[in-house]
């Protein structure tokens, strides 16, 4: 039997050609002209779609919308494909178990293949595996060094990476990235059910960490917790950046407390890292070597313009093992009209609106909980925790409470109450109920020791 292992797996040289890491990446992709760049990506969507073609998922999805094999010649021809969503992957898993059929390999094809079995992180259920050949783990993890050196991280770097390790692709993910293409040093601490927050800390003093890559809550409560509980200023540390998925996140609450500027980006389990702020923090520039990032209207699934709202598409040009196209991530964005004053050429999303799915009608008005962190996301009242409960009263209307988290509970921040109440009802146009509650009360609720993405709302009228 041939065992079939990695190095040989790949055409190393080819890969980096195709796909060349950062800093060549700087002349080899980001200034490419428009022309230069489609003729590019026609020619990797083609190859993505013949892919696409051989697998079971795709064949039934399409052909149940009327698609057959030559309809689709080009990236012009887009429109024509039906979006997917992950509602659709778990449906296809529940057809067709473990693995769903929306794969093209199964753990039998690790016979001539090196395979990698990674997860979603089970916030909303049991966890969506996902198969990658060494394509796709290559190309991801050199897209999210790409996203590393524009924040700023360079060879010798310590990066200490506060993300769950395990099923997740969090951790693991980067621990690829930073170790085979940034020169930095990777340190993989986990979340604070892995590695406890204040040894997050005592760790990052004692072996100077230089970069921090987490989510923004749990970077918070990290500053929050070495501040607070153990007398240590976050900036007195070494950490001179933040690498994060900020989301619907505000940043200066973080960059106050850690004194360091704190950068954005944008990816998902099934495809990678696929966009970066660069050091202006004007939105995220797409890698579109790699990705055809669309702006769909979260009703219709119609292309938008640029400048208007609506959920991120996604179609990969890279992936063997399970293609995505016109993938629907239910994230609400809008792709930015302009150039970047960076120089890059690359189109840019703009930062992250909430999610289409997780938003909740109340009484008419549509919200999305996470624009909760934007509204008062600077309070120093505030620990910057919150879970969104929505229910009905007795008389069967809608009523959203949001729970608040607070710094130090006890009489004198009491009277705050109304004032938060009145700033969450401007912010969110629907007057809300609010809650206060001690430091670390919420935990359990949103989940920010499991650092998997946080919870934001309970819908109570669901069940």
């Amino acid at each position: 039997m041939t065992i079939p292992y990695y190095p040989y797996a790949l055409d190393f040289e080819q890969l980096l050609e195709d796909y060349p890491p950062a800093p060549l990446a700087s002349e080899r992709v980001y200034r490419l002209s428009r022309d230069e760049l489609h003729a590019r990506k026609q020619e990797r969507f083609r190859k993505e779609m013949q892919r696409a073609w051989e697998i079971p998922f795709y064949q039934r999805h399409w052909k149940n919308a009327g698609l057959e094999p030559g309809d689709v010649n080009g990236l012009e021809d887009l429109h024509k494909i039906p979006v997917c969503s992950v509602y659709d992957f778990r449906d296809s898993i529940a057809a067709h178990p473990p693995f769903g059929d929306f794969m093209g390999i199964t753990p039998e094809d690790g016979a001539r293949m090196p395979i990698s079995l990674q997860s979603s992180g089970g916030t909303t259920g049991f966890p969506r595996a996902m198969l990658y050949a060494p394509q796709d783990r290559e190309v991801m993890a050199i897209l999210r060094a790409r996203t590393l050196h524009m924040h700023g991280v360079r060879p010798g770097d310590v990066v200490q990476v506060m993300l769950a390790v395990g099923l997740p692709n969090g951790g693991n993910g980067l621990q690829e990235a930073v170790w085979k293409y940034t020169g930095a040093v990777p340190m993989i601490t986990g979340g604070g059910s892995v590695t406890p927050t204040r040894r997050q800390i005592e760790i990052a003093r004692a072996w100077k960490t230089t970069v921090l890559v987490g989510f923004p809550a749990y970077v918070r409560h990290v500053g929050l917790v070495a501040r607070d509980e153990m007398g240590i200023d976050p900036k007195s540390l070494s950490v001179r950046l933040i690498d994060s998925y900020l989301g619907t996140d505000d940043r200066t609450a973080i960059e106050e407390l850690w004194g360091v500027p704190a950068y954005d980006c944008y990816g998902g389990h099934e495809a990678g890292n696929m966009a970066s702020e660069c050091e202006h923090k004007n939105g995220m520039h797409i890698y579109e070597d790699a990705y055809e990032v669309e702006i769909c209207d979260t009703e219709t699934n119609r292309a938008l313009p640029d400048g208007e709202r609506g959920n991120i598409v996604v179609t990969t040009f890279f992936k063997y093992s399970a293609p995505l196209i016109r993938y629907n991530y239910n994230d609400v964005s809008a792709i930015m009209p302009s150039e970047c004053a960076c120089g890059i050429r690359l189109r840019r999303l703009e930062k992250l609106f909430g999610r289409s799915d997780n938003m909740v009608k109340v009484r008419g008005i549509n919200v999305f909980p996470e624009a909760v962190a934007g509204i008062l996301g600077n309070d120093p009242h505030l620990t910057g925790e919150y879970i969104c409960v929505v229910d009905r009263d007795a008389a069967g209307a809608d009523e959203m409470t949001v729970l608040l988290e607070c710094a130090a509970l006890d009489n004198a921040t009491q009277p705050i109450r109304e004032t938060l109440t009145q700033r969450l009802r401007e912010g969110l146009g629907l007057r809300v109920g609010v809650e206060l509650a001690p430091r670390g009360s919420l935990d359990e609720i949103t989940g920010l020791h499991s650092n998997a993405k946080v919870k934001r709302v309970l819908d109570k009228r669901k069940k």
